[in-house]
């Protein structure tokens, strides 16, 4: 009965981050057919015109924001390569890469799948910046920097959560994330260097992506088997 309800639960985690991932393609789909016009520069195209018109002129174009959030999106890219690293240590410690802590290999697993997701859209632009960055028209959706923010702090998270024996450090690593990621998605909303759209959209893709790998990390708890009791002494 306490495997079922582990099951159940697991299953219950599992759905949020799938109707994330169909709410970002429904998104997506959006933004190519519903109110497109040509308002970018250069006369290219942008869905949900109008919204994303009257946003950008309300914030208005912030460069020095850019460039600190730009800077800024160094923060998880050492922090992944701060998890890579505890696994190339466990993987010379015990000499096999299938002894490799199993979340942990999700988590490089993980961290293709985003690098890929950003890839895919820089090579089928969806829509372009508002602006021209340094001359150049650059892809805008969904916006890079937030979704490499949104889908590496949490993992941050959750593994301080699994490994962090101290309470305070826990909890002081929780506040990080949560002011460091709200700081970062503000930031690109209000730098006028994206649409808003696109932040919803790497919103709606990085929580989707993450949910599914904080179930499947889970997941491979739960079928891990238990450690064999010892036997008492004189026992074989």
């Amino acid at each position: 009965m306490k495997d079922k309800r582990m099951k159940n639960k697991g299953k219950r985690e599992l759905m949020p981050g799938l109707v994330l991932l169909a709410g970002f393609l429904v998104w997506t789909v959006l933004i190519r057919h519903i109110d497109v016009q040509t308002a970018g520069p250069g006369g290219t195209e942008i869905g949900f015109a109008s919204f994303n018109v009257w946003f950008h002129r309300l914030t208005g174009v912030h460069m020095l924001i850019y460039t600190i959030t730009d800077w800024l999106g160094l923060v998880p890219i050492f922090i992944c390569m701060g998890f890579g690293l505890l696994g190339l240590v466990q993987w010379i410690k015990r000499r096999s890469l299938l002894r490799v802590d199993p979340d942990i290999l999700l988590l490089g697993v993980y961290y293709l799948v985003v690098i890929f997701g950003y890839l895919l859209f820089e090579m089928v632009p969806i829509n372009y910046r508002p602006i021209l960055i340094e001359g150049y028209l650059e892809a805008s959706y969904p916006s890079s920097t937030t979704l490499l923010v949104l889908s590496v702090m949490p993992t941050l998270k959750f593994q301080a959560d699994r490994r962090v024996m101290s309470a305070v450090l826990r909890k002081s690593i929780t506040i990080f994330v949560i002011v460091f990621s709200v700081f970062m998605v503000i930031g690109r909303l209000i730098s006028g260097v994206h649409w808003a759209t696109d932040i919803i959209g790497s919103v709606l893709l990085s929580s989707g992506l993450f949910m599914i790998y904080r179930f499947m990390a889970e997941y491979f708890d739960f079928e891990k088997p238990n450690p064999k009791p010892e036997a008492p002494d004189g026992v074989q």
